[in-house]
């Protein structure tokens, strides 16, 4: 077969697209070249593919490869493409089944040992293409439990781009030294995950300051904002990160949000937490920490890391004034708007603010 075809999503903010990834043989000068309007990293996943196929014992011909992401119009970013490019410039020469191939998603960036490597946003990426109407997708080993947690789609988890190939029919026998998904990576993830479970305040912990907790409890129940002001060392900060405690507990569809959105900022997702997100800035924060953005790949701010939750202002009276600012129209809209020459990424923003100040003139 000289045509290979398969699937891949790119993100744009929370919302995926998917890509088709065509690949085809010819008897032109050699050559391994991907079009289809990809940026730096797009383009740098020729070398990783040649060399992770090279070193996985599937190596590629010496003809030239061409590889197509469409639809073409669309900007691609970043390197959760490299998995899809290589099963589909594989599919060129290697008796891949076409029909595997064509519904299956496959994410995750390439080691040139032929590894598998987790990438920001496999949930949201599973999530979209779950929506699209895709049952089966392929992640790096180590994001298994994270795209699993999406239910109704098939998770094929692979250690190296060989055992990728085996999911798709191919029958290859073991490398000496192949990587089984239980080396160096596995491990660190692992153990931040099991870090971040950490118990949230309980309310019940706090003695006295009988206003300040029917404070907390009203705000609580009627989803209002809250200005807790007082000498320093009154409490207001312990009362404050107690907020999420006496919540109501996420439900499942904002459960996968939160999910999602931790996903897309790089850290672990063992499990849909029901605790809703408590995001509490420094007050040295910037505008576009607050609020998220980028220049080519876009990343949620602090507004968007807490939604669903509280946003905690310690001190706010030393937060810069546009930076305040930023915050209007989110609590207005309830969503955060990112404006980019080449895209447009929208965040939620469906936050509970709680504010800490020394005197209530402090705060500009």
């Amino acid at each position: 077969m000289t045509l290979g075809r398969t699937w891949s999503v790119v993100l744009t903010g929370l919302v995926g697209d998917l890509v088709e990834i065509e690949a085809d043989l010819s008897n032109q000068t050699p050559g391994f070249t991907i079009i289809g309007l990809g940026d730096r990293a797009v383009g740098e996943a020729q070398q990783r593919v040649h060399n992770a196929c090279a070193n996985s014992a599937l190596a590629l011909g010496r003809r030239r490869i061409t590889v197509n992401l469409s639809p073409a119009s669309l900007p691609k970013h970043g390197s959760i493409l490299d998995v899809a490019i290589a099963a589909a410039a594989l599919a060129t020469e290697y008796p891949l089944d076409p029909v595997s191939l064509a519904r299956t998603v496959h994410l995750g960036e390439l080691g040139l040992d032929g590894r598998l490597r987790a990438v920001p946003g496999i949930l949201p990426a599973v999530v979209a293409a779950a929506r699209a109407g895709y049952r089966r997708v392929v992640v790096p080993r180590m994001c298994a439990d994270e795209a699993s947690l999406v239910s109704d789609v098939e998770v094929v988890a692979a250690a190296s781009l060989r055992d990728v190939a085996r999911c798709h029919g191919l029958d290859l026998d073991p490398l000496e030294g192949e990587a089984s998904g239980e080396g160096e990576d596995a491990t660190p993830r692992a153990a931040r995950a099991d870090g971040d479970a950490a118990a949230v305040p309980e309310l019940a912990d706090v003695i006295g300051q009988r206003d300040a907790v029917d404070a907390l409890v009203i705000a609580a129940a009627g989803g209002h904002h809250l200005l807790l002001s007082g000498p320093p060392g009154a409490g207001k900060t312990m009362l404050a990160r107690r907020m999420p405690g006496i919540l109501p507990p996420l439900g499942d569809a904002e459960a996968l949000q939160a999910a999602s959105i931790r996903s897309l900022s790089g850290l672990p997702v063992p499990d849909l937490a029901r605790t809703p997100p408590f995001e509490a800035p420094h007050h040295t924060a910037s505008v576009a920490s607050l609020v998220g953005g980028g220049s080519r790949v876009v990343r949620p701010g602090a507004i968007a890391r807490a939604s669903g939750g509280v946003l905690f202002l310690d001190e706010a009276g030393e937060f810069a004034a546009h930076a305040l600012d930023a915050l209007r129209q989110p609590l207005e809209n309830g969503e955060i708007e990112i404006h980019r020459a080449g895209f447009r990424a929208t965040f939620p923003a469906r936050i509970q603010l709680v504010v800490l100040c020394v005197r209530l003139d402090s705060i500009q």
